[in-house]
């Protein structure tokens, strides 16, 4: 059910639109090529295990598990939002 200017189905279409766009960022950070021998950040050598399972790999599990809990900025889906013409 619509509600004002909106058609049927606009909020799920927006509900599929930010799953659609958080899919296409997590694969665009996926790394790719060829798997560095050594951790960018600590220096410390990547398993081979953990080269052959991740292609393009740069850092080393305890180094990714930090960057992991770094907190991510932005991620709000801004279609439709009446601030986003503001900004």
């Amino acid at each position: 059910m619509a509600s004002g200017w909106a058609p049927d189905g606009a909020v799920q279409a927006q509900i599929d639109d930010s799953v659609s766009d958080e899919v296409a960022r997590a694969r665009a950070l996926m790394p790719k090529g060829e798997a560095a021998l050594y951790c960018v950040e600590c220096g410390e050598e990547i398993p081979q295990a953990r080269r052959r399972a991740l292609p393009g790999v740069r850092t080393c599990i305890a180094c990714q598990e930090e960057r992991d809990r770094q907190p991510r900025t932005g991620g709000i889906n801004r279609r439709g939002s009446k601030d986003s013409q503001l900004k």
